[in-house]
């Protein structure tokens, strides 16, 4: 009687772990220095948090909407209202996969600071995107924008693929 109550036990506190398992997220990779999701925030908080400053260090989970194409040397993530936060590597010093990324997460940890990118720059960003030449020859202004500049990554697998 005792070794059956032993096994149900065993059983059942073994597909609880195998349930458990389940609801974690799969890590596609880590980049950069070594971060969990300790004091992470939302990308609203981190907004907020822009209001009074415009330079903040912050540790921020958003949606990947775009990785360079040429090296893997910046990304995009999708902000609060829509718009999207470019997100370099710190001293250039580490990069993330060039293709293949777009819907899913990625933890970042870092600065986020206010900034204006030139034309230039931003249509260097849309080459390195594999934009069209009629799309890069229509960015004409400057865009104000946030900037991140991240100390570490981690990417993690969408729940639902992107169409």
């Amino acid at each position: 009687m005792k070794n059956v109550l032993f096994l149900v036990l065993a059983a059942v506190m073994f597909s609880c772990g195998a349930t458990k398992e389940e609801n974690k997220a799969e890590v596609v990779g880590t980049y950069g220095e070594e971060i969990n999701d300790e004091g992470m925030i939302t990308v609203s908080e981190m907004e907020a948090q822009l209001a009074k400053s415009d330079t903040v260090f912050v540790k921020v989970k958003g949606e990947i909407t775009a990785t360079c194409a040429m090296k893997g040397c910046w990304m995009n993530l999708v902000l609060a209202d829509g718009e999207e936060m470019r997100v370099t590597f710190k001293d250039y010093g580490f990069f993330v996969p060039k293709e293949g990324m777009e819907g899913n997460e990625a933890l970042i940890d870092g600065m986020v600071t206010r900034t204006v990118t030139d034309v230039e720059t931003l249509k260097h960003y849309a080459k390195d995107a594999g934009k069209s030449e009629e799309v890069i020859a229509a960015i004409t202004e400057d865009k104000e924008e946030l900037a991140f500049v991240a100390n570490g990554v981690i990417i993690y697998k969408s729940e639902v693929a992107p169409e």
